[in-house]
């Protein structure tokens, strides 16, 4: 079996063609959407995801703001900064970047952000209209995969669908939003026992753990879909930035077997910044509207 590449990055630029021109429809009526982002600290990983949403803005004509913050950031200047973005009528988006630093309690700076500013989706409210199937703000990564299996014609209802992971980020909302496709979801996480026997079931995989490789070839079923969540660093001598760049899934043993697969870098990750910038154009739309 030959799987078929699923091109998150050409997905991506489909949908980001597609706002730029609903913004630019804005702009010659003098307005546009805005987006802050605040980060706290200089994790590696987080200023790289940081940089591909403001250059994701320009691109869009979106008005973006990055507020940064050192690690040993006071919490209450955070909790400040954000109580003025909700004010601010030129921020339609505000995004804490994750993860904060350990003193930090990410529930409640999160909880900070107002309901209709939660561009990424992580307040109790936009979590909470997720459970009882009445999506407000969807978190940017499971959305983007639901449109790429959309857009992919992948179906859903009726399939078995295998999650690993149970995050909030990604875990728990794409299995709520695969259930509300009338998938039959299977979470799984590290607690759970005899793993490979419920991976190979799936007609649909998940992998969101975030280990390197984790799934390979003796764990899923031939014609299965495979989405990788997974972005990882694993030493690389060979590379001049000393690493490469891998998924949860062992992309050479499992393509093979695969129907459809994400690749990584190129599949997800891509999705989840365009996806980022829908919502804020929704933001934008829903504050007009109020």
């Amino acid at each position: 079996m030959t799987a078929r590449i699923i091109d998150g990055k050409a997905h991506a630029a489909a949908l980001r063609a597609e706002l730029k021109v609903s913004v630019a429809s804005l702009a010659a009526h003098g307005v546009r959407p805005g987006l802050a982002v605040i980060i706290v600290g200089d994790n590696a990983a987080s200023l790289t995801y940081v940089r591909h949403k403001v250059l994701a803005c320009e691109e869009a004509g979106v008005l973006s703001e990055l507020h940064e913050f050192p690690a040993n950031a006071i919490e209450e200047d955070i909790l400040a900064r954000i109580r003025a973005l909700n004010d601010d009528p030129r921020i339609d988006g505000v995004l804490v970047q994750l993860p904060l630093p350990a003193h930090m309690d990410e529930g409640r700076v999160l909880a900070t952000v107002v309901p209709e500013k939660d561009v990424d989706g992580f307040h109790v409210h936009s979590a909470g209209a997720l459970l009882i199937g009445a999506p407000h703000f969807v978190p940017c990564t499971p959305a983007g995969i639901m449109y790429l299996l959309e857009k992919e014609n992948i179906e859903i209802s009726g399939r078995h669908a295998v999650v690993i992971g149970r995050s909030n980020i990604v875990g728990k909302p794409i299995s709520l939003l695969l259930l509300k496709k009338n998938a039959t979801v299977t979470i799984c996480h590290s607690g759970t026992a005899n793993l490979p026997t419920l991976t190979r079931q799936a007609d649909v995989l998940i992998a969101a753990i975030g280990r390197a490789e984790f799934v390979t070839a003796d764990m899923v079923k031939p014609g299965v879909v495979v989405i990788d969540v997974g972005i990882n660093r694993v030493p690389d001598s060979s590379k001049k930035t000393g690493y490469r760049l891998t998924g949860d899934v062992h992309f050479p043993s499992v393509a093979p077997l695969c129907a459809k697969i994400t690749p990584v870098p190129g599949g997800v990750g891509p999705m989840t910044v365009a996806m980022l910038m829908k919502n804020t154009i929704k933001a934008f739309h829903l504050r007009a509207t109020h």
